[in-house]
């Protein structure tokens, strides 16, 4: 089990994906120009012009604030609840300087939804403040008119006044302090921001899977750059880092590889995130790790998954590198059928490369190696499975399809249906993908991917089932506590509800020790189950060399959804010949290849369902020494 020892998370403090457009030398008023406007949904591009405006508004008067202050010892003139400077520095991953720096550019500030969702939020609050009768919109404490026309003009003159809730108002009704004052608790993050609803397109998690060196972060990286969520200006310094380190080729995985470890060795170790939007539908990239070291941190990115990108080098010999046995093409993606991928695109990357020159024979060569594997991990090849060769580098069949001189058979393909897509490119195809087995309705379970502090306790979840609603009780299971979930957040932006499917960060009324890596958020009516005895059908896929014999006493770990946690198989009820259909029962031992039902013991109690029941939290895999050797799904339990 050693690489158990190095079972990893993502960062708890990690932020949703951004850029620094200034790369530290902006002056004004050279600002980053802003993405094209049709490459916006309309509802951003509809804001665009007056919400640069207010935050320039908002800038300028911060500028104002820390000129009155020049001379003393505050260096913090920023008014800290306001949502626009909150948001930012979340933006800014809690980099003050880097968050002042972000302000002083709102063209490229603009083009971070986040921002755009608290300004549309805070117009509809003057809005709302405009057209309110005075008499209902003045407070008991502003009770003569002079005061509440003071408190009108101060809210014209400031716009971020709307959104700092009641604070400013009671300041400007003359500064005094009542009992409702007094007793007020102090909480910026809970009291200034405003909910919205949740985002009607469809959110699709993608994670990027395949062999170390395949190219899944240079992929990931270009289709951020393509979609305009990276400006030229950022590109350009990490070409120019890219190749001090004689790795001219790799700036764009910088993009995803943040940290100066990845750069460094030239390899992902954590699980990438970023995100990007078409017209039509939300994305969360989750750029997961190739190295077999860090296979327990891919697990943890494809447990979130809707979507695996299985990217494959066509370059000759790194092919074969991969998907032979001990390479990490198989093991990625059989753990993402297992842990709940429903679609598997496989791109075959570097099509561009010397070697390949797009050749249809290399391709037909690669894919026609891969459709039987993929069948016996258990994908529909010929429904849910789809093979798209392209340039991770060059983009070419990223966003806009190859041309026909450089790649002749590939359009015909696409005319044809061949490979299961008649989209000719990669965002086309994502574009066309519909989850079409998510349940809003049915009782809540959000599994806890992580969890912080920040001025409360937050879990990073996704929501596996059900809606998840801020105000409402939970259960969390396995340890059965209530709570109450004070605030629900999407990509940083707080929401008033997340639908299945989404990735959300959940502020609970509890501590951090009460919420765990592996629980689960649950209805509080209606939680799901907690063992730690399961009845399970099991595929044994590759037994060690040390141990290649399956029988009682066996120990793994066991994954499952978010959980882990070690186990030993303390009986086999059955084993099933593949081949024949034969069962035999109360079997002496298994061997790999075979099909046992068993019972095992876990270490610790797991929140789990049947299979048949959620697939979510009925499906697992075992591993050990570095290996994952059974995939299984729960057919029964004892509760406990």
């Amino acid at each position: 089990m050693a690489d158990e020892d190095k079972k990893g998370a993502l960062n708890p403090n990690a932020k949703s994906f951004t850029f620094n457009p200034n790369a530290s030398t902006w002056a004004p008023p050279a600002a980053a120009a802003a993405p094209p406007a049709q490459s916006q949904p309309a509802a951003i591009r509809t804001a665009q012009a007056a919400a640069t405006d207010k935050v320039t508004d908002q800038l300028a008067a911060a500028k104002i604030a820390s000129q009155a202050g020049e001379g003393s010892d505050d260096e913090e003139p920023i008014d800290e609840t306001d949502p626009l400077w909150q948001v930012t520095l979340r933006i800014a991953g809690g980099d003050r300087a880097r968050a002042k720096r972000m302000l002083e550019n709102p063209d490229a500030l603009m083009a971070h939804p986040e921002i755009v969702a608290v300004i549309d939020a805070t117009a509809a609050a003057d809005d709302a403040a405009a057209d309110e009768d005075w008499e209902t919109a003045a407070s008991p404490a502003a009770a003569h008119s002079q005061e509440a026309e003071e408190t009108a003009a101060a809210a014209a003159a400031a716009p971020a006044a709307a959104a700092e809730g009641g604070a400013g108002g009671d300041k400007a009704d003359g500064g005094e302090e009542g009992d409702e004052g007094e007793d007020a608790e102090p909480e910026p993050a809970e009291t200034t921001e405003t909910a919205i609803e949740e985002d009607p397109r469809e959110h699709l998690n993608l994670v990027f899977i395949g062999h170390v060196d395949a190219g899944k972060s240079t992929l990931s990286g270009n289709i951020l750059y393509l979609t305009d969520f990276v400006d030229k200006r950022t590109i350009e310094r990490y070409e120019r880092e890219a190749k001090q380190r004689n790795r001219e080729s790799w700036f764009l995985a910088y993009i995803m590889d943040t940290n100066e470890e990845e750069r460094a060795k030239g390899k992902t170790v954590e699980v990438g995130r970023a995100h990007f939007h078409s017209d039509v539908k939300r994305f969360t990239i989750l750029d997961a790790p190739g190295h077999n070291a860090y296979v327990p941190n891919m697990i943890q990115g494809a447990a979130q998954a809707d979507v695996g990108i299985l990217v494959i080098s066509a370059r000759r010999g790194e092919f074969e590198t991969g998907f032979e046995k001990g390479g990490q093409t198989r093991e990625h993606a059989l753990l993402a059928k297992t842990l709940g991928v429903r679609y598997l695109i496989v791109v075959i990357n570097k099509m561009d490369d010397h070697t390949v020159n797009w050749s249809r024979e290399r391709f037909d060569e690669c894919t026609s190696k891969l459709k039987p594997f993929l069948r016996s991990c258990g994908y529909a090849v010929k429904k849910d499975v789809m093979f798209v060769p392209l340039s991770g580098l060059t983009g070419a069949n990223v966003k806009v399809r190859v041309e026909p001189a450089v790649c002749p058979w590939w359009d015909k393909l696409v005319a044809d249906g061949e490979n299961n897509t008649q989209q000719g490119t990669l965002l086309e195809v994502l574009d066309r993908l519909h989850m079409d087995n998510r349940d809003p309705a049915g009782p809540l379970r959000c599994p806890v991917l992580d969890r912080y502090t920040d001025r409360g306790t937050i879990a990073l979840s996704k929501v596996e089932q059900g809606t998840l609603r801020a105000g409402t009780k939970v259960m969390i299971m396995p340890t059965k506590q209530v709570t109450r979930v004070e605030a629900v957040y999407i990509n940083e932006t707080r929401v008033s509800s997340a639908k299945t499917g989404e990735n959300v960060s959940i502020k609970l009324a509890c501590t951090e020790a009460d919420v765990q890596k592996g629980f689960v958020v649950c209805d509080e009516a209606r939680p799901c189950h907690a063992s730690k005895t399961l009845l399970a059908q099991i595929a044994l896929v590759e037994l060690t060399e040390q141990r290649p014999i399956f029988s009682s006493g066996y120990e793994a770990i066991f994954h499952c959804h978010t959980a882990e946690e070690e186990c030993a198989v303390i009986d086999l009820v059955s084993a099933t010949d593949k081949k024949t259909g034969k069962v035999t029962r109360r079997p002496r031992f298994a061997k790999e290849g075979g099909v046992v039902t068993a019972k095992i013991r876990l270490a610790r109690s797991v929140p789990v369902e049947k299979y048949d029941d959620m697939p979510q939290l009925g499906r697992f895999t075992l591993r050990t020494e570095g290996k994952t050797i059974a995939i299984g799904k729960i057919l029964d339990f004892k509760n406990e």
